[in-house]
């Protein structure tokens, strides 16, 4: 797995947040101010949607999550990993090595390109200790009734599984004190993108090899 920090060339982003923060709209942000960024999950989507290796691998592992028509059914195997932690690491042992291939793709692709700042967002960047992976870390924040108001709203989710997904996850608190970079979404859209924009500054201001365009 590739270490992005100190590239010479390319300045690496990792944008993290716990659930229902705001991260994607955050990403979509700094994707409209011209910063490239690797969507993580959305990788691991494409992978359970159309990698026949691992389709293969999880009907080997989690028969019980294969439906009628061959698919994975990513209900069902979201339950049986959430509620085992061996579960767990038996899939990411499948995913994760193919997300790290992709990633190094792409930030190989923006650094032969010239890219200057890219970004890699990863829901889980502190758990999985990636924190020392990239230039700058940006969490996305909120409070939590806030939060908790989001996640209520999405399909499948109960006040049950919204606590314990949380419980699973580093604190909100504990992040920000780790980030370099904090975009607070819990004051509106314009707000967040103002934070975005003053990040973006700062750190062109402040990366010498960078300059503004």
């Amino acid at each position: 797995m590739t270490i992005y920090k100190n590239s010479h060339g390319t300045i690496s982003l990792g944008l993290t947040g716990s659930l229902a923060m705001g991260k994607s709209t955050v990403a979509g942000m700094f994707e409209d101010m011209g910063v490239p960024v690797h969507d993580s999950d959305k990788v691991v989507h494409d992978l359970l949607q159309n990698d026949k290796s691992v389709n293969a691998a999880i009907q080997k592992e989690f028969p019980n999550c294969i439906s009628e028509n061959g698919a994975i059914d990513r209900q069902a195997l979201g339950k049986i990993v959430f509620n085992g932690p061996m579960d767990k690491k038996k899939l990411e042992a499948i995913l994760h090595p193919l997300v790290h291939i992709a990633q190094d793709r792409f930030f190989q692709l923006h650094k032969d390109k010239g890219t200057k700042i890219i970004m890699f967002d990863i829901p889980l960047l502190f758990e999985t200790g990636r924190d020392n992976d990239f230039d700058h870390v940006v969490t996305v924040s909120c409070p939590k009734f806030i939060q908790r108001r989001r996640a209520l709203k999405r399909p499948f989710m109960t006040a049950q599984k919204f606590e314990a997904i949380l419980s699973a996850q580093m604190p909100d608190g504990e992040k920000r004190k780790k980030s370099d970079f904090i975009v607070h979404t819990g004051w509106g859209h314009a707000f967040a993108k103002w934070q975005v924009t003053s990040i973006l500054k700062k750190i062109k201001k402040t990366e010498k090899f960078i300059t503004d365009a």
